[in-house]
Formats: structure tokens, C-alpha cells, sequence
């Protein structure tokens, strides 16, 4: 299967880094490469494009697509997490633009095997860079009855999290949960029946959940921020494309925190703390997609793109 992904706020991401011709941008979510080969288009012959990405299968489907460029191009197999280090090795100091587009990728949904789908009864893996030895599986299996509960309350946000727990804990005394399949139809059981009948597919909350502590999504986020930051050129931008209320919450507290980040109490008549503001918010509000990207592309539902410029000298 090819890796296709339908980019989500494809033309406000590109317009929002303000693209040099001669500048350095870096993908940190690189994906099948939509994003890159919008941004790799509009760069002249200095200009430079670094993609990262944890999924094998990724990195393949974005180096053939961005051949046209590949004399401006660097592809590491990488997590952002470790994008400062990514940049050392390849002798880049600081640069222009970062996109990241979190979440799952329409791919990475769409081929069953990978585990993150819960409409076909495949093997529980959920990994995005399966280098990686845990699986969905062993946290189905693994967790404490409390561990599970908080995964799918914090990261699914499903008010029925309690007794999905305690399902999935009573359903694999009997046996090992092995499935997507298996999975779907222990959730669906601690559902009530006219909740299943209104809502959107019930097992979709807690297989978020699953994904986001499987893959440490929202660790990764905290992480990386600050280093994005301090790492851009002046006026250099960092855009983020996120499409869950905790990683928007936390996109936009860093945010608002590296332009305003005096700790002094507000009734002290000048700042003895000494913390420099970073540079500044440039989306009071997200940009969301428009009507016509709604129709085109129901994924993009929850996606908000939040945009930061560094200081400039």
C-alpha cells in the first residue's frame, strides 16, 4: 500500500514559515512528505530541508517523493525528540522554519497491520516506529487495573473510562487480548447500549489513549518545545498542527510561557527574574481548516495549527 497521507492545513502551514528561498527547514513529523515537497518546492538552490521521522515505512514513501530535491535534502529515521541532535549531526546550527503534524497519519490508520485501526480485527501493535519492542498489546495486558483507567481517562478523555478498565481487566483473565477485534468488543460491552447508538465509534477514545501512552505523544511534545524554540533563527517560525485538546493545551501554554515568561508577582514594579521573552505568539486563536477542507477531508476535524516567531535581533 502506498504511503498516502492527505496533509491537513496544507497551504496555511507553508504560508505561515514565511519561506526564504536560501533557508533551512525542518519537518520533524515528515509522514508520506505533503508538507516537505510544498515547502521543498519554494526553496532555491541554498536552501536547505531536513525531514525526521520514527516510521521506516514513512522515510521510504517521503525520500521517493521528494526526489526531485534531493540535492537540498537531508531524511533521518529519527523522533523529534531528538531533533537538536539530528541537527548537530548534519552541522546545522539553527534555522528558519519547523512544521510538526502530530497525531497518526492517515497511512499509518488506513494499513490494518499496523495495528492502530479499530475497524478490522488485526494483531494490537500501535507503534509508529516499530524499532520498538512494546506494543498496544502488552499495555492491554500489562497494566494495572488503575494504570489502564487513568490512560483512557487522561489521554481518551471517555467518561466511561472506569469500567473499560475493569472489562478489559476481567476479559483477559479468560484470556489473552490479542486483537483490535478482541479489544472492540470488550470496550463496546462497557459501553452503554444508547450511548453506542449516538456517539461516534466507541472505540475510538480509548484507542487514542492507547496509541498516545504506547507512543509517549504527549512526553515527546513537552520535550521538544523549548528546544525548537531556542534553536530557530530570528524571525524563523515553528508551526504546529495538533488534533487533540491536550496536545493543543500544551502547544499553547509553551507557547504563551516563551513569550511572556516572567515569573516576578505582578504586583512587583520591575522584573527581577530576568526571563527573556523568546519571541512571540503569532495565532491568538488557531487556525482551523476551512469548510472546504472539512468536505474533502473528514480527517481534518480537530486539526488546529498554532504558529511561534522567534525574536528577531
Amino acid at each position: 500500500m502506498e504511503f498516502a497521507h492527505r496533509s491537513v492545513l496544507l497551504n496555511e502551514t507553508v504560508e505561515n514559515l514565511n519561506i526564504k528561498s536560501d533557508g533551512i527547514y525542518v519537518d520533524g513529523t515528515l509522514g508520506g512528505g505533503g508538507h516537505a515537497f510544498e515547502v521543498c518546492k519554494r526553496l532555491g538552490k541554498n536552501g536547505r530541508f531536513i525531514g525526521i521521522d520514527q516510521d521506516g515505512e514513512a522515510i521510504r514513501a517521503a525520500t521517493k517523493r521528494l526526489e526531485p530535491f534531493q540535492d537540498r535534502i537531508s531524511i533521518v529515521r529519527s523522533n523529534y525528540v531528538d531533533f537538536a541532535s539530528v541537527l548537530d549531526q548534519l552541522g546545522v546550527d539553527k534555522v528558519d522554519g519547523i512544521v510538526l503534524d502530530l497525531g497518526v497519519s492517515s497511512y499509518q490508520l488506513d494499513e490494518a497491520k499496523r495495528g492502530f485501526t479499530y475497524r478490522e480485527d488485526v494483531p494490537l501493535d500501535m507503534r509508529m516506529d516499530q524499532r520498538q519492542d512494546k506494543t498496544a498489546k502488552d499495555i492491554v495486558n500489562g497494566y494495572t487495573e488503575q494504570e489502564l483507567y487513568r490512560v483512557i481517562r487522561d489521554y481518551g478523555e471517555d467518561k466511561f473510562a472506569k469500567n473499560i478498565a475493569k472489562h478489559i481487566v476481567a476479559a483477559r483473565k479468560e484470556k489473552i487480548i490479542e486483537t483490535t477485534g478482541e479489544l472492540v468488543e470488550i470496550i463496546k460491552a462497557a459501553i452503554p447500549m444508547k450511548i453506542r447508538a449516538t456517539g461516534g465509534h466507541p472505540a475510538k477514545q480509548t484507542f487514542q489513549a492507547i496509541r498516545i501512552e504506547l507512543n509517549r505523544e504527549l512526553e515527546v511534545l513537552k520535550q521538544s518545545l523549548d528546544t525548537m524554540i531556542e534553536r530557530l533563527n530570528p524571525e524563523g517560525r515553528l508551526c504546529i498542527i495538533t488534533f487533540h485538546s491536550l496536545e493543543d493545551r500544551i502547544v499553547k501554554t509553551n507557547f504563551r510561557t516563551n513569550e511572556n515568561p516572567c515569573i516576578c508577582p505582578p504586583d512587583f514594579p520591575v522584573c527581577v527574574c530576568k526571563r527573556v521573552p523568546k519571541g512571540k505568539v503569532i495565532t491568538r486563536k488557531p487556525i482551523l481548516p476551512s469548510a472546504e477542507e472539512l468536505r474533502e477531508n473528514s480527517r481534518s476535524k480537530s486539526a488546529k495549527l498554532r504558529v511561534f516567531e522567534r525574536n528577531s535581533l
